[in-house]
């Protein structure tokens, strides 16, 4: 893993980036995978999605192991304060592996039908070789799916 882009509402980690946060070669390791404005992107996805929704998303982008799914849920467990209204979107590009991690409360707003939606719209984007345009997508799909948290919808 690599450094993270950490904000109070979400964390994008890679496999690079995980591991030594503070370390200024794994920054430069970062910065080769990543532009400055490929992570901006990725950083406002991801802070969009969280305020507009309620839920906190974050973002890994690495190896995930032989069994990806336990892998990305792990991640989910460690990645914050409540996992239970958080989502984790797993990219393991060499792997061609997406995994979406639902908490409970999240889940109840994003079935499974809308992460595997979300999830086949990245890897269209993936295959055309636009790594950061289809997470950003996804994030946009899975927000669109969850919609206002409660306490910002209008009782009618």
């Amino acid at each position: 893993m690599t450094s993270a882009l950490e904000t109070e509402s979400h964390d994008t980690a890679t496999r690079h980036t995980a591991t030594s946060r503070t370390e200024e070669a794994e920054q430069s390791r970062l910065d080769e995978i990543f532009t400055f404005q490929e992570l901006a992107r990725l950083d406002e996805a991801l802070t969009m999605s969280s305020r507009e929704t309620g839920l906190r998303f974050t973002l890994y982008i690495g190896d995930l192991g032989k069994r990806t799914r336990i892998q990305a849920e792990e991640l989910h467990a460690r990645s914050g304060v409540n996992p239970t209204d958080s989502v984790l979107l797993a990219v393991s590009p060499g792997q061609k592996v997406v995994e979406v991690v639902t908490g409970a409360g999240a889940g109840r707003r994003l079935p499974d039908r809308a992460c595997a939606l979300a999830v086949l719209s990245m890897t269209t984007s993936f295959a055309n070789g636009d790594l950061v345009g289809g997470i950003i997508n996804g994030l946009r799909q899975l927000s669109d799916q969850a919609g206002h948290p409660a306490s910002l919808r209008k009782a009618h």
